[in-house]
């Protein structure tokens, strides 16, 4: 039979809450009472109180719980999701609490259990996709949450977030004002369930994801500003957020007769993987028909690569969401950050070969 808390109870000869303050509250007791009901304890094999019942009767768990994607590892093999968590470890760190992390699987219901589930006192949501029901969810357990984008509909909802729409027009300028015309957009999981490679969209709306539709929004609005129709854009489709998916969602493009001038990615882990494929071309191929590449982050790996890109701080974010949510401020003006973004022009980009 599994020790109990009475169990140590009998056995020292004392109350119920005399040994749960042993683990609690230690400064109610003597230094020799709590030795005898510590060893007594060990010696029955009591853990000592369940930690969820003990943070129930508190009133905290002392742990946010961070919501993001479908996979667990890409907390750990993203590179601009490590500095996101990064920023969120250090603010919990200065409160003393725990962090959880918190995969959202693909079945909606197990999402949402995911949710109603997780022992935590709040939420950074972090890239979630539509995150309505992930905050309709929250929002009946009644805890508070930050999220990494704008809400233009709620004045109360906290958030830092950085506006990426304007944020991916100002690297798409730089694209068109170097004469680019013939151009690919590249994002990943830009439908559920499409296929890798290009996609045949109406329009931006038809983008499922709100950051990718932001960014290709803003690709859009530069190219639409000198002429180039959304019909006239090669929309492609990467499997995920990955070096490899960026490779193999572009490399039939570039095998064609008439391959962009240019591919502007949503993140600069997809635009290393399309430098990978252009990398592995036949070198005449690659002099004939050069190819412009731009990302979106400034990961460490860009300016290693020479990646034009556009610069967002990601530790900061990470650490502002999460203060946020441990010191919300009584202001809710002061509770939406926008944070500043900045075009880093490199090497990637050239201008448009003649046709």
């Amino acid at each position: 039979m599994k020790p109990t808390l009475q169990a140590v109870a009998d056995a020292v000869g004392v109350s119920r809450s005399t040994v749960s303050n042993a683990y609690s509250r230690p400064d109610q007791l003597s230094p020799a009472l709590r030795a005898r009901i510590l060893e007594a304890a060990r010696q029955l094999g009591y853990p000592g109180p369940n930690p969820t019942a003990r943070s129930l009767r508190r009133g905290y768990v002392g742990a946010i719980g961070v919501l993001f994607t479908s996979q667990l590892s890409y907390a750990f093999t993203d590179p601009f999701a490590v500095r996101f968590l990064a920023g969120v470890s250090r603010a919990a760190e200065r409160h003393d609490t725990s962090l959880l992390l918190i995969p959202v699987p693909t079945d909606l219901n197990h999402a949402r259990q995911s949710v109603e589930n997780a022992a935590v006192d709040g939420f950074c949501v972090y890239c979630a996709g539509d995150e309505s029901w992930a905050l309709d969810a929250i929002g009946r357990r009644g805890l508070p949450y930050v999220t990494t984008a704008m809400s233009e509909s709620d004045p109360a909802q906290r958030y830092v977030a950085i506006d990426e729409r304007v944020a991916a027009r100002s690297v798409a300028d730089h694209v068109a004002g170097l004469g680019h015309r013939r151009v690919a957009f590249l994002g990943d999981t830009i439908v559920p369930g499409a296929p890798t490679g290009p996609l045949r969209l109406a329009g931006v709306d038809d983008v499922g994801h709100p950051t990718t539709r932001g960014r290709l929004a803003g690709f859009h609005d530069a190219f639409a500003a000198v002429g180039v129709e959304w019909s006239a854009i090669t929309v492609l489709n990467a499997a995920g957020n990955s070096r490899d998916a960026g490779a193999e969602a572009v490399r039939s493009l570039l095998a064609g007769e008439n391959p962009p001038t240019a591919v502007l990615a949503c993140s600069d882990v997809l635009a290393l993987g399309v430098l990978d494929a252009l990398a592995a071309r036949d070198p005449a191929t690659a002099a004939r028909h050069p190819v412009s590449v731009t990302g979106f982050d400034d990961i460490a790996e860009a300016a290693t690569a020479g990646l034009t890109t556009v610069r967002q701080p990601g530790e900061e974010k990470g650490r502002l969401a999460a203060e946020l949510l441990l010191e919300p401020p009584e202001d809710p003006a002061a509770g939406q950050v926008l944070l500043d973004t900045e075009l880093i022009v490199r090497t990637s980009v050239r201008t448009a070969p003649r046709s």
